[in-house]
């Protein structure tokens, strides 16, 4: 090896090494913020140029959610959960202050989010309207807003629903949650909010099916795109999605024979 070339691979390995350094210290210390034009893509993720963030602190109902309200009629809590978030946004700038990675699933990061002009963040003006449940880890300030929400009955809270943290895993036998839940229709309630075929939200055409088998990949679910061999086979899909980053998202990895459609 030549003189020169010995000079680029030492230079090489060393901008790597710099680059591995500088992106543990950005997972180890958040703390950057971005202020951009915001798109809300469900209820607590909100979009920044190329960047998700998830509403630190804020759990609200899946786009293919279903609740029931204070009429026992189901609604489409998770569509109106996002359809809040944009009209909070109202069309303006938003700055998210990042607070760390997501945990759970995917490579999104957690933010508090203040769109121009608002004293309060979107993580704490969303719970307050009862359109989220608090979810740990917390570092906004929601939790006054969620206990607000729950002892006024507000949003999602009038009727009655499970934790989205239940729906997105499928946990049937959870615990019901709002004031117009009845012990005594617990069964009909239940099939409600679990349908055998959830109905798919506008423009989310990607099924999910919760599979054991994905867990050995350290995930939930597996997505079917359309298009796919399986696609068709998947008749009764447990979720459906918008896209693949939101499948990721959300614990569901990509069926092994199924590719991108040209």
């Amino acid at each position: 090896m030549s003189f020169q070339n010995s000079i680029a691979t030492a230079g090489a390995a060393a901008l790597a090494l710099l680059l591995a350094i500088l992106v543990c210290v950005a997972d180890a210390e958040p703390g950057f913020a971005v202020t951009a034009s915001a798109t809300a893509r469900d209820g607590n993720s909100i979009q920044l140029g190329d960047a998700t963030y998830r509403l630190d602190g804020v759990d609200a109902p899946e786009l293919d959610q279903v609740c029931i309200d204070d009429h026992a009629d189901p609604w489409t809590c998770g569509l109106e959960a996002r359809d809040q978030l944009a009209k909070l946004i109202n069309g303006r700038n938003v700055r998210c202050d990042d607070v760390g990675p997501e945990k759970s699933f995917g490579k999104r990061h957690r933010a508090i989010c203040t769109a121009d002009g608002d004293k309060a963040s979107l993580n704490e003006q969303l719970v307050r309207l009862g359109f989220a449940v608090a979810r740990e880890p917390i570092k906004a300030n929601v939790r006054p807003a969620a206990a607000e929400a729950k002892t006024n009955s507000a949003g999602i809270w009038k009727g009655c629903f499970v934790a989205p943290q239940e729906f997105r895993t499928g946990k049937k036998d959870g615990t019901l949650l709002g004031a117009a839940c009845r012990p005594d229709r617990d069964k009909e309630i239940r099939s409600v909010l679990f349908p055998d075929e959830p109905a798919m939200p506008p423009n989310c055409s990607i099924k999910g099916k919760l599979a054991v088998r994905a867990r050995v990949t350290g995930n939930i679910g597996i997505y079917q795109l359309r298009g796919c061999p399986s696609y068709p086979a998947t008749t009764k899909p447990d979720r459906w999605f918008c896209s693949e980053d939101d499948a990721l998202a959300a614990g569901f990895r990509k069926a092994y024979n199924c590719r991108r459609p040209k």
